[in-house]
């Protein structure tokens, strides 16, 4: 079987390592793998597992991105490819107007996969105009099957992200060179309780809440924001930065930037919140940080919840209540229930439940 995925590029995101995942899944089961995309840091190792990489311009948010659908047409004519894979909406357009007009024996099965909660509209309908459509949660299933009821609840299979246990889980440990350097660049931290919020500086992550949140707790916890700031937020980073200085808690937050060591990281909280103002898609950090042992406690909604719910029921809490987030924090630093993680939610799992629907479909 040769499968081809399409999607913008190939740098860093989890839409993006997905898809490096499954590629090189699929060659160690003896099957073929092909990615298109217009290129990004994530080729080479896409190549080093044994997949195809094709560039072509498919990421362009523009009407002349639909120029490439005849030169797809061609790849697909030459490829042959049993499975056409759409992971994003641009190239999906691309990939379905081009598999259209193909010969009906060579048109290859179209699978997508919707990984959030798209704006509902016409553009993002082309999600779930596949003839399998892998939800990567059951709310992003609810989603679909509410907004677009021209999708069939049996077209649409629930395969959630998962994570190597080999790789998350209570054991690990950072080692004493990443500590060191920990320590050299945040001595601020040392010898406190920290409580992580992982994600790109936006409004919906909560960043508000857990200021809040930091304030009616004692000296030994220490808030930890980590993630990212576009250019185009950099306004917003700095309108947090005041609102912290206004409550007096300049010295009990720190922002810690993008990383590329959010395990190390994870595996050194003593407790992670998912504070999202909308419900998460899935909540990858959330699972890693359970994997590695680390209590979540987060809003109730989306997958964040679902993952709770299978996994650590414990630290569930309704959104906004800021009361409750501060009571389980007191809890967790005394005393962690136990912690049911990654349970079903394994790569292998999602590796082989994608593959045996693409064998069910061809």
């Amino acid at each position: 079987m040769k499968v081809l995925q399409i999607l913008p590029e190939l740098n860093s995101g989890g839409v993006e390592r997905g898809t490096l995942e499954l590629a090189g899944y699929l060659v160690e089961h003896g099957h073929e793998s092909v990615v298109i995309s217009n290129g990004g840091s994530m080729v080479e190792a896409l190549e080093a597992a044994g997949a195809r990489h094709i560039q072509m311009p498919v990421h362009h948010k523009s009407p002349k991105a639909l120029l490439q659908v005849r030169a797809l047409r061609r790849v697909l004519a030459a490829e042959r490819p049993s499975i056409l894979h759409l992971r994003s909406r641009l190239p999906a357009w691309i990939g379905y107007l081009a598999r259209k007009r193909m010969d009906r024996d060579l048109q290859p099965v179209l699978v997508s996969t919707v990984h959030g909660f798209n704006s509902v509209n016409a553009y993002s309908r082309i999600m779930t105009m596949a003839e399998r459509v892998i939800a990567v949660s059951g709310c992003i299933r609810e989603h679909v099957l509410q907004h677009y009821p021209g999708c069939p609840g049996e077209n649409i299979h629930v395969i959630p992200r998962g994570v190597d246990p080999e790789i998350y889980n209570p054991d690990h440990q950072p080692d004493d060179h990443w500590r060191s350097k920990w320590e050299e660049d945040f001595p601020e931290l040392q010898g406190r309780k920290l409580v992580t919020l992982p994600g790109r500086i936006t409004r919906l992550k909560g960043h508000e809440d857990l200021f809040d949140i930091m304030g009616k707790l004692p000296a030994e916890f220490h808030g930890v924001v980590a993630g990212g700031t576009h250019p185009r937020k950099q306004s917003y980073l700095k309108e947090l930065q005041s609102r912290l200085s206004e409550m007096n808690l300049g010295k009990r937050v720190t922002f810690i930037g993008q990383r590329r060591d959010m395990r190390e990281v994870l595996a050194e909280s003593s407790i992670v919140v998912s504070l999202s103002q909308s419900p998460e898609s899935f909540g990858r950090t959330t699972l890693e940080a359970l994997s590695l042992g680390t209590p979540v406690i987060g809003y109730h909604h989306g997958g964040v919840g679902e993952i709770l719910r299978s996994c650590f029921p414990e630290g569930r809490v309704q959104k906004g209540d800021l009361g409750r987030v501060v009571q389980l924090i007191h809890d967790f630093a005394e005393n962690v229930p136990p912690i049911q993680a990654p349970g079903d939610f394994t790569l292998d799992r999602m590796l082989s439940s994608t593959l045996s629907l693409y064998l069910g479909a061809v």
